[in-house]
């Protein structure tokens, strides 16, 4: 099959960027850096009012999953007891990058030897679905030495390319546990608009309490009205008290003061939601590391991480957003959304190998137990669409 057909056979690819929203640049508030806002009172809570949060003319939670109804922040979220187990939902919610993969791995050795022609087409078909340059590399490379002129099926090379993903993510498999030792321990979460930070800080906050930890969320988006909202709704849905101020308010003083107040409260975990901001408006970028700069003040080995909330949707933007994050802010980890919503998982392979960050949670979904820690060989199986009993060649996870 030559390139132009196989090309064919997957159609054009459209490009897909992050579905940011139009944040204003505040600049420097004026204010002394690690100072309060001159207009707010220190260690603020989410009983504490916050401009209206639909404004006219927006859409409630833009950019973000829908928060928790008015019904639903009086009890804990309640999970479905007849839900498939973690790897069939995995399965599911990786199902179109995998069927991606499979159909196109099908088409390509469909009774062929494996010759340069095919191993030419593969690595077309794995660099068009995100995984990177240096990931199609290793696969084709491991297929050509032992399998090179010979018949081949497609199971073959699925389970040849789970077997390789597996081994490149096993060492970025990591769980996210606060040190018992920092009170609090400072989480700064950051990323673009639309990733799902927001909703990622009230699932990390359940998690943390059903672990027998106490939480505390600081709304540092206050660029958004909505944002301070659902912030403040998923507090109350976990029961963990929320640092908020009204709109336009300085984040870097408010991320001071939550820092304070935990300390006060003797709080394990904070939280600190950010703005969401394009990496290449460096107005927003200088105003995330004023507030890293503001939380050392305080501790100098604060913020004890820094998750960058990526959406899978973005495919190979994905890259450069880490990039500018980590120039910025010093990115400890990843957390990568949206998985079931795109083909374009595979991108997370290619993260893995320009940065070699730790991934600590992935998201195929909205409930809370769709974000799970991250399991590298599950997820390298779900991807290349081997069954969970059956992946034997190249499994070195």
């Amino acid at each position: 099959m030559s390139k132009n057909v196989f090309s064919g056979l997957f159609g054009k690819k459209k490009k897909t960027a992050p579905d940011a929203a139009d944040v204003r640049s505040k600049g420097e508030t004026g204010d002394e850096e690690g100072g309060a806002d001159r207009n707010a009172g220190v260690g603020e809570t989410a009983n504490a009012p916050v401009a209206d949060p639909k404004p006219e003319g927006s859409q409630f939670f833009a950019d973000e999953a829908q928060a928790p109804s008015t019904e639903q922040r009086q009890s804990p979220p309640q999970e479905d007891q007849k839900k498939p187990n973690w790897f069939s939902r995995l399965t599911k919610g990786l199902s179109k990058s995998s069927a991606k993969l499979s159909d196109g791995v099908s088409a390509i050795f469909t009774k062929r030897k494996l010759d340069d022609e095919t191993l030419d087409e593969l690595t077309d078909l794995l660099i068009t679905a995100d995984l990177g340059v240096p990931a199609a590399t290793r696969v084709t490379t491991t297929l050509a030495k032992d399998k090179f002129d010979k018949e081949i099926t497609d199971r073959e090379v699925r389970e040849a390319l789970a077997g390789e993903v597996a081994a490149t993510l096993a060492p970025l498999e990591k769980s996210l546990a606060p040190n018992a030792a920092n009170k609090p321990h400072v989480i700064l979460m950051i990323g673009v608009n639309g990733a799902g930070k927001t909703t990622t800080i009230g699932k990390l906050a359940q998690k943390f309490k059903d672990d027998g930890q106490s939480v505390m969320l600081a709304a540092g988006d206050t660029f958004r009205a909505a944002a301070i909202e659902q912030l403040t709704v998923w507090g109350e849905r976990t029961g963990a008290p929320v640092i908020a101020r009204e709109v336009g308010a300085d984040a870097a003083g408010l991320a001071f003061d939550a820092v304070k107040e935990a300390k006060a409260q003797n709080t394990d975990v904070l939280i600190i939601d950010t703005a969401g901001r394009l990496q290449n408006k460096s107005a927003l970028m200088d105003e995330l590391a004023k507030i890293v700069r503001v939380l050392k003040k305080l501790d100098e080995t604060a913020p004890h991480d820094v998750l960058l909330v990526l959406d899978a949707t973005v495919g190979q933007n994905a890259i450069s957003q880490a990039q500018a994050f980590q120039d910025i802010a010093g990115v400890t980890g990843l957390i990568m959304t949206k998985l079931d919503g795109t083909a374009r998982g595979g991108v997370l392979v290619a993260l893995a190998d320009k940065f070699s960050l730790p991934v600590h949670y992935i998201g195929v979904g909205e409930s809370v137990s769709d974000l799970q820690r991250f399991d590298a060989k599950g997820f390298a199986r779900a991807l290349a669409g081997v069954d969970q009993e059956t992946m034997t060649i190249g499994d070195s996870a």
